[in-house]
């Protein structure tokens, strides 16, 4: 380290400090596992540090771009270890960290609820955070899948932690599809290192690789880390482990562990295959992809009434937003466009950055409520902002700027994101053009189905009359939930309004990823698109707002004077009112369900189909088929009753314990396979590691 500049000594200093932090506060945690409050008081304390530590660290190597790469001691003789702080990595380090120290005071009342298993949580939530950040900086194949490795598995007991049947089998089901797309990963990595001699990165980056085989390593990091990122149609692990991790853990991987598929794809496109140049179709096949996500994505998501799970699908659809603009990035940069090159990446970055705000508020915010309510179906809840106010109106800032709503951060993002849209379709061929005409149709599409579907969320869940007796009896979250919140909720203004001090730092570091120069993307308080006159100001847009919210209150009071204000229940054209008048989340949802049926119905047989295969193993088809779609509307279910038809007749000419007549030598590796799948789901992890 002597030998190293100030400035990288202090950073490697700061960065190795925060993830000592994180170890020594998962082995305190686990030692002290059996008293909870010690382990949630020192797990909570150390997880803190290593996070504000994160935090320094990443705003470093964004604020001082060419620091390069770091060598360290390996303790594998025959592999170097080394860790690349650019502004890349440090966006996401700083990402992560500042997530994890919301989380963390979140957590800080919020695990109590888990009795018994708050030493077991703090362990796995202090290895997964610094995992999550050696992956960002990871120079070396090797020990970028190790670290990815680990990101898995430590994330994968924090989704199980309360160990029924649906966290379980959302586990296995997460844990199958992080490994296909860490196989891929794998694969694309080996072709690069055969070809450098090496599995340092620094290697990768010096390859002239043929385009159609750099095509090839293109195509299988895309679809790999699609997997972790939830992109449609690798995202079917997204709704089931969300929905079953503890709500500060579904805020860190949903605002934070999604995003490094993104950075996967980023790095490898733009960074290990920079020498390459890349090609148009790459950006064209993002495109498409970022397109379906997205309006998949809000249109399932549209139809839950579980709040987690609403949330997940909206993790699909803002991936997909952020590929949009990432697709844009590509085509810029392989058709030597700078200007749509830097608009596209930095508009991705900066939804990236958005993103992991609102999303974990909205998710920390649903945990506020089902810690109060016990409940996460929206159906049993309302009322709730009379009584957790402070929760509310967190949440309602959430559901503002995910439906990119004026002057919030969701707002800003989306708007440069159809400033590269509109870019590439004034630039490209005519393929290029009617792609990127498609997918900005597809993102405004996506922005009214989020609006409707955020009015349903916050509507249901907090206001007209409590529908439940938990609901009812329900009080304001703690005083640490609420801190996490509103730190979350304010960044999500800040973001906003701020805009022109952020946007300049998103751009310098899409342009130092790029390396090409940096743009014009701000003027005074202005933000400037790509195309001539395109411009906002968000501060003006909120001093707009404020003064209109003002007159219409002034208004208000001059018109009402004199008159008599009477609170009466409301009127129900003469019948009695009822809890279950009010529009509630199904009967809101329900034209929509109508215009979409086609996509629910896509759903609902392949999860049937992909149930009746899994049920070969053990189970009868026409159980595992009901069990798939419990609950769903009579429409789904004659769908489903096709699908069952077609099952049952396969399998009716067999007895109950019998597989289909296939050779014995796949009979037998079927049955292998279920013993073992059975053994992954009872709790047997040695199966899995060995």
């Amino acid at each position: 380290m002597s030998n190293m500049a100030p400035m990288m000594a202090n950073l490697v200093v700061v960065f190795s400090f925060s993830l000592l932090a994180s170890v020594i506060g998962s082995l305190l945690s686990i030692i002290l596992k059996k008293s909870d409050n010690a382990a949630r008081i020192t797990g909570t304390l150390f997880g803190i540090v290593a996070a504000i530590l994160g935090t320094a660290a990443g705003l470093m190597m964004i604020f001082e771009p060419g620091l390069g790469v770091v060598q360290f001691f390996s303790p594998l003789f025959l592999v170097s270890f080394s860790l690349q702080f650019s502004p890349l990595a440090g966006l996401l380090v700083t990402v992560i960290s500042l997530l994890a120290l919301t989380s963390w005071i979140y957590s800080f009342s919020y695990v109590k609820e888990y009795k018994g298993k708050v030493g077991s949580i703090n362990f796995f939530m202090n290895l997964f955070i610094p995992a999550m950040l050696l992956v960002i900086t990871a120079d070396n194949a090797f020990w970028f899948i190790v670290f990815f490795e680990v990101m898995s598995l430590t994330s994968y007991f924090l989704v199980i932690v309360d160990q029924d049947k649906n966290a379980l089998k959302a586990g296995l089901q997460y844990l199958i599809m992080s490994h296909c797309g860490l196989v891929l990963v794998m694969i694309a990595f080996f072709i690069m290192g055969n070809m450098a001699g090496s599995l340092d990165f620094a290697d990768f980056r010096n390859l002239q690789l043929e385009p159609a085989l750099a095509s090839v390593v293109f195509l299988l990091a895309f679809v790999g880390f699609g997997f972790k990122a939830g992109l449609v149609p690798f995202h079917s692990w997204l709704p089931l482990a969300h929905p079953s991790a503890p709500s500060h853990v579904s805020a860190l991987m949903s605002g934070g562990m999604i995003k490094i598929g993104i950075f996967g794809i980023i790095k490898v496109s733009f960074d290990l295959l920079g020498a390459c140049g890349g090609e148009v179709w790459w950006g064209i096949v993002v495109l498409i992809v970022g397109a379906v996500s997205s309006v998949i994505g809000v249109a399932y998501a549209l139809v839950e009434h579980d709040i987690k799970r609403l949330l997940a699908y909206h993790s699909c659809e803002n991936v997909g937003i952020i590929a949009l603009g990432l697709g844009a990035g590509m085509i810029g940069w392989a058709a030597d466009l700078p200007l749509l090159a830097g608009f596209g990446l930095m508009a991705g970055l900066y939804h990236l950055l958005n993103h992991a705000i609102f999303k974990a508020l909205l998710f920390l915010g649903a945990g506020s409520v089902m810690f109060r309510t016990h409940t996460k179906n929206m159906e049993l809840m309302g009322g709730l902002s009379k009584l957790m106010p402070i929760t509310a109106a967190c949440f309602l800032i959430g559901s503002l700027a995910i439906s990119a709503i004026p002057p919030l951060n969701g707002f800003v993002s989306e708007w440069y994101t159809y400033q590269s849209l509109f870019n590439a379709a004034l630039s490209g061929d005519v393929l290029v053009i009617l792609v990127a005409v498609l997918a900005a149709v597809a993102l405004a599409l996506t922005g009214a189905l989020a609006v409707m579907c955020f009015v349903k969320a916050y509507g249901v869940t907090f206001s007209g009359l409590s529908r439940s007796d938990q609901a009812k009896k329900a009080k304001e979250a703690p005083a640490t939930m609420l801190i996490g919140m509103i730190v979350l909720a304010a960044a999500c203004v800040a973001l906003g309004i701020g805009a022109a001090a952020v946007a300049p730092v998103m751009q310098q570091i899409a342009a130092s990823t790029l390396a090409i120069p940096t743009l014009q993307v701000v003027s005074d308080t202005t933000l400037v698109g790509s195309a001539p006159g395109a411009l906002v100001s968000t501060p003006m847009i909120a001093i707009m707002l404020i003064g209109l919210i003002i007159l219409i209150a002034v208004l208000k009071k001059v018109f009402a004077r004199g008159a008599i204000v009477q609170r009466k229940e409301p009127w129900a054209a003469g019948y009695q009112p009822d809890v279950t008048m009010p529009v509630i989340a199904s009967s809101f949802a329900k034209n929509v369900q109508n215009s979409f049926a086609p996509l629910y119905k896509i759903r609902v047989a392949v999860v049937a189909f992909a149930n009746a295969f899994v049920g070969l193993i053990d189970r009868k088809p026409e159980v595992l088929l009901k069990d798939a779609v419990s609950g769903k509307d009579k429409e789904q279910e004659a769908v489903l009753a096709q699908v069952t038809s077609s099952a049952s007749s396969t399998h009716g000419a067999h007895d109950e314990h019998d597989l289909p007549a296939v050779t014995d030598a796949l009979e037998r590796l079927v049955q292998l396979f279920g013993r073992i799948t059975k053994s992954i789901e009872g709790g047997n992890y040695q199966v899995y590691c060995l």
